[in-house]
């Protein structure tokens, strides 16, 4: 997500290079009249940029494809856990601010920041008083509750989201959530004492629990009006936007929740009058009209293709509105242990020295969209270690030493498998292509398959079965932090708790006891210099089992209009723009 996420908030400190945003070559930087004057490339690390407290008008985003959800409790993307802050209120979240400024959690529903037991394994928090969601009844703990077991403990219907608090919650293995559920008490570890106070009771301590509880899973939702999978066609807004329409083909429109109240929200200042987002816009049409100042923004946050890249990198004005930012994130290889021949160590080892990295970041348009990776923690994410177990030569691979563990796994004239790569991420298939050609070298052939973002992960890659029936050994990846620290990028994409039977994100299945070990080791200790050590060590034990082929550190090269306003870069939600935050000039 996004990511983000003892006894008190622990300061993340890490240096973040990010690049923001700029005014267009007609504004006037922090005027709020949306026109020109000192516009530059990466303007937003430090600042807002073409800042301003005008109120109306209409923000308008384009998706290539689509979300996995909108609902807040059945989605794991990062510019959704960003854009649901618009009508859903978790307990805590991250400050609209520019810079390392954004990594800080704030008190959003609820009063202040959880209190912590001495052994980090009892939160609690206090919400505000007086609440409303759209219907006009008051936001309770209950609520909170409720939206929390319906987000962890209902894969029937809810199977997208991070499984967090379903492996933390004592009693969590065991409770059948609230769709199955016969009593009326629900899951006895989460307490409500009390209308304005809520109680977590974990299993084992947890140091990062403040970003837990920025997920949008602790969103609030009334139990009479969740309708389980169809809930996003109706959602009951908690923020200063509700729906006024959604079609999950077409896209959607918020207006003004007039329930909302600005004086219980300290984060939102809510200046559109009108937000509107599109789906499924084919991804060089959303850069034309972002260059044409037709749209806000690319809500995927991912940047410019690699196409468009020149007509924006080779004009000096046109530089000038783009930030360049590390998106703290890994594009990586997923070898699928479980799937011949990649259950053999040696077989993932080949793949590990087959791949030319520096080639395939220069097929996507150099190292504007990121650099060559060797580790599954990125160097902007806390508890970044630097080394390489599978070092070559400029990053470009070693055929032999790709054919002599091709050779120890017995198959020493190569192998037949599938990769699969999600269609509408353009680089994402250009990539995997250049993987297939330096796959091509040992005699390993790949045949590619596509499949849209919003199924990947529930129909087809994060589904163990899909993946067994279809020999699906390799699987491009891209992954963000859930927050930015070691356990918070980690833990979802290699602890073996993480597997699920739709919508996982582990896609190794990689079940590793010494990983999951050291993950619970980790997040159980208080002492923060301590902790981050140990996620270089999980680190280097996934690298060792070879399942994981980091290929670059990504870079987001976003762009921004001459009319859109309050810009700066979140490096709390992977490098891209603050939702909260944008609003239009026109």
């Amino acid at each position: 997500m996004q990511n983000r996420k003892t006894a008190a908030l622990i300061a993340v400190a890490i240096a973040v290079s990010l690049g923001a945003t700029a005014c267009g070559p007609d504004s006037d930087e922090g005027s709020g009249k949306g026109g020109g004057g000192n516009a530059k490339a990466d303007a937003g690390l430090t600042s807002i940029v073409n800042a301003s407290d005008k109120k109306g008008g209409t923000v308008t985003y384009e998706h290539t494809s689509g979300p996995d959800s909108l609902d807040p409790g059945n989605t794991y993307y990062g510019w959704v856990q960003n854009f649901s802050r618009l009508y859903a209120r978790s307990l805590v979240t991250f400050q609209p601010a520019a810079g390392k400024d954004s990594l800080k959690v704030v008190p959003d529903l609820a009063t202040g920041l959880g209190k912590a037991s001495a052994d980090a394994k009892t939160w609690t928090y206090t919400l505000r008083k007086g609440v409303k969601f759209e219907d006009g009844s008051e936001i309770t703990s209950q609520d909170v509750k409720y939206a929390v077991e319906r987000s962890n403990f209902a894969p029937e219907a809810l199977s997208n989201g991070p499984t967090y608090f379903k492996a933390y919650l004592e009693g969590g293995d065991k409770y059948k959530g609230p769709y199955k559920d016969k009593s009326t008490a629900g899951l006895k570890s989460i307490e409500t004492p009390d209308k304005y106070t809520i109680v977590f009771h974990l299993n084992k301590p947890f140091a990062d629990m403040d970003y837990l509880a920025a997920f949008s899973q602790t969103a609030p939702v009334q139990q009479k009006a969740d309708t389980g999978a169809s809930y996003v066609q109706k959602m009951v807004s908690s923020g200063p936007y509700k729906f006024s329409a959604y079609d999950e083909s077409k896209g959607a429109t918020l207006v003004r929740n007039p329930e909302w109240d600005p004086k219980s929200d300290p984060i939102r200042k809510a200046l559109p009058d009108k937000i509107q987002l599109k789906f499924n816009v084919n991804p060089t049409t959303v850069d034309e009209h972002l260059l044409n100042d037709e749209t806000t923004a690319d809500i995927a946050g991912t940047g410019l293709q690699s196409k468009t890249q020149p007509k924006v990198l080779g004009k000096a004005a046109e530089k000038a509105k783009t930030d360049n930012p590390y998106a703290g994130a890994l594009q990586y290889l997923a070898l699928n242990v479980n799937v011949k021949p990649f259950d053999n160590v040696e077989c993932r080892k080949a793949v590990q020295y087959a791949v030319d990295k520096q080639s395939m970041v220069d097929s996507i348009g150099g190292s504007v969209k990121g650099d060559p990776a060797s580790t599954v923690i990125p160097p902007t994410v806390a508890g970044y270690k630097k080394f390489d177990l599978y070092p070559t030569e400029g990053s470009k691979g070693d055929v032999a030493k790709a054919k002599e563990h091709l050779a120890k796994c017995g198959h020493p004239d190569g192998f037949k498998t599938t990769l699969t790569a999600r269609s509408d991420r353009p680089d994402e298939v250009t990539a995997a292509t250049q993987l297939q050609n330096s796959l091509k070298a040992i005699g390993v052939t790949a045949e590619i398959k596509q499949f849209p973002a919003d199924k990947y992960f529930t129909d087809f890659a994060g589904v163990p079965a899909w993946v067994h029936k279809n020999n699906a050994g390799m699987m491009m990846m891209a992954w963000g932090a859930d927050w930015p620290t070691g356990f918070g990028f980690l833990d979802q994409i290699v602890n073996g708790s993480a597997i699920k039977p739709s919508g996982g994100t582990n896609l190794m299945e990689l079940n590793d006891k010494g990983v999951n070990d050291l993950l619970v080791k980790g997040i159980g200790t208080v002492d923060t210099t301590a902790r981050n050590a140990t996620w270089g060590e999980v680190d280097q034990k996934v690298m060792e089992t070879a399942s994981v082929v980091p290929l670059y550190y990504r870079k987001n090269l976003l762009y921004r209009p001459a009319s859109a306003a309050n810009v700066t870069v979140t490096d709390a939600y992977l490098g891209m723009y603050d939702y909260v935050l944008m609003s239009s000039t026109k």
